[in-house]
C-alpha cells in the first residue's frame, strides 16, 4: 500500500500490482479505510468505497481529552493534509515534523516547524510501522517544550521493535483502529473499533 509512487528511478509501484491481483481474483468492489494515498483508488477499475477513520477519532478526542490546549502535529511532510483536517475541525494550531531518511525505515534527522511550547500535542498519522518516526517526533516535540504528546494512527502494523519503542517513548498514549489485530498487549495502546463505520457503509 505504501509503494504507491515513484520517488526515485527504477522503483516499482507495487500497490498497482496488488490492485491488479485483487481484481484478477474476481473481486468486484472494494471497501477500505485510510489508504496511504488517496490516488490508490485510481489503481482499481472497480468501485472503491474509501472510508476515513476521522469520524472515529474525532468523537473519541471530543469525549476524552481537553482540546483547549491541543496542538495537532504531522510526523512528516507527507501527512500534513491529514493532520490539517484535525486542526481545522477542532480549530486548533498545526505543527509539522520534517524528517530526512538515508534509507528505508531509518531516520537521519528531524526538525519541528511551528511552536509547541506548553501545548498538549496530538500526532496524526495513517499507520505506525516500527514506530521509529512517531517516537522520534514525540521526543523532539517534548524537547521543544510540549506538555504532553499522544498519537493517533489508523493502522497498527507494529513490526520489528515497535512495541518496545512505544513502551520506551515519551508518548502518553497511542490511539489505533482495529483494522490490523495487535500481536501484543500494551498499556500505552488504546484500540478503537471500526465496526460501526463499516457496518453503516455496508448497509
Amino acid at each position: 500500500a505504501r509503494q504507491d509512487r515513484k520517488d526515485k528511478p527504477r522503483v516499482p509501484i507495487s500497490a498497482k500490482l496488488i490492485a491488479n491481483l485483487i481484481q484478477a481474483a474476481g473481486v468486484d468492489r472494494i471497501m477500505t479505510m485510510d489508504l496511504h494515498a488517496d490516488q490508490i483508488q485510481g489503481f482499481f477499475d472497480i468501485p472503491v468505497d474509501h472510508l476515513k477513520s476521522q469520524a472515529i477519532f474525532f468523537s473519541h478526542l471530543q469525549n476524552n481529552i481537553d482540546l483547549d490546549n491541543v496542538t495537532f502535529a504531522s510526523p512528516d511532510v507527507g501527512g500534513v493534509k491529514r493532520a490539517r483536517a484535525y486542526a481545522k475541525h477542532f480549530q486548533r494550531p498545526l505543527v509539522i515534523c520534517d524528517k530526512y531518511r538515508k534509507r528505508a525505515n531509518e531516520i537521519a534527522e528531524m526538525t519541528v516547524i511551528g511552536d509547541v511550547s506548553g501545548a498538549d500535542v496530538v500526532l496524526v498519522d495513517d499507520l505506525v510501522d516500527t514506530a521509529g518516526t512517531l517516537c522520534r517526533a514525540a521526543s523532539i516535540i517534548m524537547e521543544k517544550g510540549a506538555t504532553s504528546v499522544r498519537a493517533l494512527c489508523t493502522h497498527p502494523v507494529l513490526s520489528g521493535k515497535a512495541y518496545e519503542n512505544i513502551e520506551n517513548s515519551v508518548l502518553k498514549e497511542l490511539l489505533v483502529c482495529d483494522t490490523i489485530p495487535l500481536t501484543q498487549k500494551s498499556d500505552r495502546i488504546k484500540v478503537l473499533s471500526t465496526a460501526k463505520l463499516f457496518a453503516r457503509a455496508i448497509r
